[in-house]
């Protein structure tokens, strides 16, 4: 857990706090003595701490049971003694535990703890405190019921949540897995063939080499020019293998966006219609990819969005990659690093153009501070202008 999801999950928790308004107030009245008082702070200290370190710590996965139990059982005891020895405002302590207790136990648990929680709950009121049953259980007693319940289900929620990021985490990595496996297979029916027709001749290079050496130097070309193919068989394949994709750098964005906390609108494929060529769908692939790293390491940003649309100008149509965000934006006078450089040059080799704006510009709205901050690619979706004029496209390395 990041530090920005632990602020979302305390923040998340302290919203139950509002219950403890009534105890604090009638501990703040003074109408006790120095000794209640003293006894009664420390043992709703002593009840934040239980409930604070079972909702924290083990909402979303329990490792150790017996210590989930025993402080379950600690908060139960303290809501019994502070209620009993209290005046009725401290019935409010049992919503904490039917939270805690909906938060952390399995349903098959939770079904009979919930209710013996409200009869407890319904017991000290009545019967200690002298409050009238069908008040009492109309009111408390079904807020503690419907609020433990509700947690079951958040319970329930937050684990799936997590289970599905595992099972991404899983997926991703046997597709890693096999990618590798797939490269090794390739290489191998490359490079098999090659280098066992290498071994070959130059053995036969070796044999006729004292008394054929015409034959040897026939033989030594042979393996020259086999040496070369497998050269050229090794760039194509590694070439195929380092091209982006746009589809598989969107479910890049999105994953690395979620993984950071930010907030993300990405598109799940290419419109219909507007797919790019390799060369131009490969530049904006990196372009999509150096902003979405921008935004993650740099930005600050709560939410982001990233548009993919195909549209129509007077020079033709173009598909634009948009990527825009909500954070600080960039430091005023900023000009173009390295890799907003390099994502220029390797857009206007394929024909295409890039822009990026901040503040009012990037966000469409005023923001404090001129914060948001915008990248747009485009890329021609007509004939390649690039290569009608015979320039070859240059050999832009990874943009930084």
């Amino acid at each position: 857990m990041n530090r920005r999801q632990a602020r979302v999950k305390m923040g998340w928790i302290g919203i139950w706090l509002v219950f403890m308004a009534a105890p604090v107030r009638d501990l703040l009245d003074g109408g006790r003595s120095g000794v209640a008082t003293a006894l009664g702070w420390l043992g709703l200290a002593a009840f934040v701490g239980c409930y604070l370190t079972l909702v924290f710590r083990y909402t979303a996965r329990v490792l150790h049971w017996p210590r989930v139990h025993a402080t379950l059982g600690a908060l139960v005891a303290l809501a019994t003694a502070l209620s009993v020895g209290m005046d009725p405002a401290w019935l409010g302590l049992w919503v904490y535990v039917a939270v805690s207790a909906g938060a952390v136990l399995p349903m098959r648990q939770a079904v009979w703890v919930l209710p013996a929680v409200t009869a407890l709950m319904l017991a000290i009121g009545v019967g200690v405190q002298g409050a009238d049953l069908l008040g009492l259980a109309g009111g408390l007693g079904v807020t503690i019921f419907l609020v433990g319940f509700a947690m079951t289900g958040v319970r329930h929620l937050v684990r799936t949540t997590i289970q599905l990021g595992q099972a991404r985490a899983t997926v991703a990595q046997l597709a890693a897995n096999e990618e590798r496996l797939r490269l090794a297979r390739d290489l191998h029916d490359l490079l098999g063939h090659s280098l066992s027709l290498i071994t070959l001749k130059s053995e036969l290079a070796g044999r006729m080499l004292p008394d054929h050496p015409d034959r040897a130097a026939q033989q030594v070309a042979d393996i020259e020019r086999v040496s070369r193919q497998a050269m050229v068989d090794v760039r194509a394949a590694v070439t195929g293998y380092r091209r982006l994709t746009l589809p598989g750098q969107l479910a890049g964005a999105r994953t690395a966006l979620t993984a950071a906390g930010i907030e993300a609108t990405v598109p799940l494929e290419v419109p219909e219609g507007a797919a790019p060529d390799e060369e131009r769908e490969a530049a904006l692939a990196w372009a999509l990819r150096e902003a979405v790293t921008n935004v993650v390491r740099h930005s600050g940003a709560d939410r982001c969005a990233v548009t993919l649309h195909r549209r129509q100008t007077l020079a033709g149509p173009v598909l634009e990659l948009a990527v825009e965000d909500d954070g600080v934006g960039p430091a005023p006078g900023f000009g173009h690093g390295n890799g907003l450089t390099g994502l220029t040059e390797r857009l206007e080799a394929v024909g295409g153009v890039l822009e990026v704006a901040s503040g009012r510009r990037a966000a469409g709205r005023a923001r404090t501070g001129g914060g948001g901050f915008r990248l747009t690619a485009r890329v021609p979706l007509g004939p390649e202008p690039a290569r009608e004029r015979g320039a070859a496209s240059p050999a832009l390395g990874s943009p930084a």
